[in-house]
């Protein structure tokens, strides 16, 4: 009867689903800070600062070109055509929801170029928590389709 009961035991852990997921803990200000983080690499004029912040597999639909960029390679390239306008980028309106191990910064943003012009667009940012830090996982950005009121 033992044997029985210590193999239905044994049987009923094996059958466990396997444990979750730990999840790193991020808050709404340090997501805010993700942000500081990518703009302050686009302020070194350094393509390769930028895609420091990128997953090797992350999604770019960046805001002055119509390609996708999907390698390290590809937004490397975007960056360097980019920074050579010197953007700056601030946030108008912003929504952040959290997750175990992944983030969302959604909302609108302004970049100033280096010869004064304004660039409105909507962005999204995703962040996944990988090999011990936050990352971008996804970003698209677009410029605003409509002209402001005024």
């Amino acid at each position: 009867m033992k044997r029985h009961l210590l193999a239905a035991f044994v049987s009923a852990l094996l059958a466990t689903p396997a444990l979750a997921e730990e999840c790193a803990p991020i808050t709404k200000p340090q997501v805010e800070q993700l942000f500081d983080r990518w703009t302050s690499s686009l302020a070194t004029l350094d393509p390769e600062k930028v895609v420091e912040n990128y997953t090797p597999d992350a999604v770019l639909l960046p805001t002055l070109s119509n390609k996708p960029r999907l390698t390290q390679d590809e937004r490397r390239d975007y960056f360097v055509s980019f920074l050579k306008k010197h953007p700056y980028g601030e946030i108008d309106s912003r929504t952040i929801k959290l997750g175990c191990n992944e983030a969302l910064d959604t909302g609108n943003y302004t970049f100033t170029l280096k010869d004064g012009s304004k660039v409105p667009a909507r962005y999204t940012f995703t962040y996944e928590f990988k090999d011990g830090k936050w990352l971008i996982s996804s970003h698209h950005s677009s410029a605003m389709p409509e002209k402001p009121a005024g």
